[in-house]
């Protein structure tokens, strides 16, 4: 199957539009190590433009990721690779791709030259067994790597595509990656046009969230469009790409307004923002500091917006569940959010108590502001540590969407409205 590459005819290289990455080492398949390198190469890629069709882990077995090098060059054109590079028997990634195109590894000379002044400088007698990390072959050249000794390749295949390898400290990976490999891929042809949104959920579980989409749009193939539940939010994912003369920024901005048109009520940030962001934003735009006061959350609100630099107070009023809350202050928070307003000279006072309720955690907030005040009660799915990083988030949900209207508004006291499991996993 794959070993086939060797016999084909040498052919021009294409531009990059998929791409497969291979994570290799049997510290990564025993649960040893985690994988980071994979997710951050995928991420990079596919902000430019390049389809990650899979990403694979493989133990330290010759046969095992020669196979895998082998199926992922037959469907991507360019497949990365981050580990094995390394000098011991068990490192098999220059062994593989050398098996796959029919060509035998021997030991460059510049690479071996390199190599052994490093240990010159050292003062250090050069380990023989090293010469493996100066091996290629004639297909491939190497990828410089400073913070290392282990060079990467850059293997043109004959049929028009690439195989890339690097080492597993990511240390070493991330600048040969972005110094060595990006500049090359790029002058190759990297990507097509494509057009990447992220709207940002509280509030609604996502298989409501997936609900109110529907299947019409969440099946379609150009645009994609997709939910994730985060710790902290669900995400509504639109990738397009240029179709039939429509730029993909136009494909983008139109699924973006049916996505608004399902949830907007429920979006409180876009792409990478974070919560401190988000508010910090609408805070700085009215030239506003904030003060908040949390009873029975356990701190969870301050741990949430600590890095606001318009956060001037914070008050931590109980801990634990919060069933300790006296029922008078449970009932009159807006005077607690006033109190604390005006006790640090902020703009906006914020106070949220939360306490157990049946198996959930029942929210309390208030937020008084120039523009107004308004309360509110919610209950949020579970109890416990989860209960009061979900009542924060909440706090925090109810707080931007007041700074975002500012327009004053009467106090209410809203139904307990439950938010479905979907909300966080």
């Amino acid at each position: 199957m794959a070993l086939e590459l060797r016999y084909a005819a040498l052919m021009s290289p294409r531009t990059v539009t998929t791409a497969e990455i291979l994570s290799v080492g049997s510290e990564l398949t025993v649960g040893e190590t985690r994988d980071t390198n994979g997710g951050e190469l995928a991420r990079a890629l596919t902000d430019e433009g390049v389809q990650v069709l899979r990403l694979t882990a493989i133990p330290d077995d010759l046969a095992q990721v020669t196979d895998a090098f082998g199926r992922a060059a037959t469907r991507a054109d360019l497949v990365v690779s981050t580990g094995g590079l390394g000098p011991t028997p068990d490192d098999l990634t220059r062994e593989a791709i050398a098996g796959l195109v029919g060509e035998t590894p021997a030991v460059d000379d510049r690479l071996e030259a390199w190599l052994r002044e490093m240990w010159f400088r050292r003062g250090m007698p050069f380990p023989e067994i090293n010469l493996k990390q100066a091996w290629l072959i004639p297909s491939a050249s190497a990828i410089p790597n400073v913070n290392g000794t282990a060079p990467g390749w850059w293997l043109e295949r004959s049929d028009g595509g690439l195989i890339v390898a690097l080492p597993g400290p990511p240390r070493e990976m991330r600048p040969m990656w972005a110094d060595g490999v990006m500049p090359r891929l790029r002058e190759r042809g990297l990507g097509v046009e494509r057009a990447t949104r992220t709207l940002r959920l509280w509030g609604i579980g996502e298989s409501q969230a997936a609900d109110l989409l529907g299947e019409e749009l969440l099946r379609a193939s150009n645009p994609v469009v997709a939910t994730y539940a985060r710790t902290d939010s669900v995400d509504v994912r639109i990738s397009a790409v240029a179709d039939a003369g429509r730029p993909a920024r136009t494909i983008a901005d139109d699924t973006e307004r049916r996505v608004l048109d399902a949830l907007d009520e429920y979006v409180w940030g876009r792409d990478d923002e974070t919560w401190p962001a988000a508010i910090g934003r609408r805070l700085a735009d009215r030239g506003w500091t904030l003060a908040i006061s949390e009873t029975g959350t356990g701190g969870a609100l301050t741990a949430l917006l600590g890095e606001l630099p318009s956060l001037v107070r914070s008050e931590l009023n109980a801990t634990g569940d919060g069933s300790a809350i006296p029922d008078g202050e449970r009932d009159d928070l807006e005077a607690v959010a006033g109190g604390v307003r005006r006790a640090s000279g902020a703009d906006v006072g914020l106070s949220v108590a939360a306490r157990p309720h049946g198996g959930d955690t029942q929210v309390s907030v208030a937020v008084v502001a120039p523009s107004g005040s308004h309360r509110e009660r919610r209950l949020v799915f579970q109890r416990g540590a989860q209960g009061r990083s979900r009542a924060a988030l909440t706090a925090a949900s109810i707080l931007l969407r007041q700074l975002a209207s500012s327009q004053p508004s009467m106090p209410t006291d809203h139904a307990l409205t439950a938010v479905q499991p979907e909300t966080v996993r």
